[in-house]
């Protein structure tokens, strides 16, 4: 998984050089994967995206940057959807006595956390957050935010995430520092996205209380 992480590009270009068009197929499969099964917080969504913008901009990969665009877009929506739903029937019944049984339970804390932060916009806000966007739709469902409210926040951060990503990875994939360096521009990437989510540890950690001693 972590060589599939760092070599992206070359997995895709072995996915395109197999599967052709149904390339379109698999990248819509990882993208909702990622945002419609809380389980699976750990694929690759924005290094992902990149690379297809890339690759989409070699004509003979035969991968169209409009239409994976709303491929993707329509990937990501759909998995926000199925997610708030999980989250909105089944959510109670994966807690028993407070416990999570299938994931962990400081990721849904943290995702409760940037929801009494940022309200209704934690939808948009975490399409660029790993982990918190998988478990955002799910816990907007377990609070039941109303659907017609939701799903134009996840609309609209869907086209936002996607659009950035995809149109990044097909502008700037092609300038020789940042192809001939691939591995180099994914690992910025994904700096980049977890550097909020760091930024929130580090903030939370310093407003903790430090323990009485002894001399106070």
């Amino acid at each position: 998984m972590i060589d599939f992480f760092l070599h992206i590009d070359q997995s895709l270009d072995t996915i395109l050089s197999t599967y052709k068009a149904w390339t379109y197929l698999i990248l819509f499969g990882v993208i909702f994967a990622e945002t419609g099964l809380v389980i699976a917080p750990f694929l690759p969504g924005d290094s992902l995206l990149f690379a297809a913008g890339m690759f989409s901009h070699r004509a003979e990969d035969g991968l169209n940057p409009i239409f994976l665009f709303f491929v993707l877009v329509s990937a990501a929506v759909l998995g926000d959807s199925t997610n708030y739903f999980i989250g909105k029937f089944l959510g109670p019944k994966l807690f028993k006595n407070g416990k999570a049984r299938f994931f962990k339970k400081e990721n849904l804390d943290r995702t409760h956390e940037f929801f009494e932060k940022y309200g209704a916009k934690t939808v948009i806000f975490a399409r660029f957050v790993p982990i918190v966007r998988t478990f955002a739709p799910f816990v907007a469902g377990l609070g039941a935010m109303p659907y017609r409210k939701f799903i134009g926040y996840s609309v609209f951060g869907s086209i936002l995430w996607v659009g950035i990503c995809v149109f990044a990875g097909y502008f700037f994939g092609q300038v020789p520092a940042v192809r001939d360096n691939f591995t180099l521009a994914i690992l910025s990437i994904i700096a980049v996205s977890v550097i909020p989510a760091a930024i929130e540890i580090l903030r939370r950690r310093a407003k903790k209380p430090r323990p009485a001693t002894e001399s106070d």
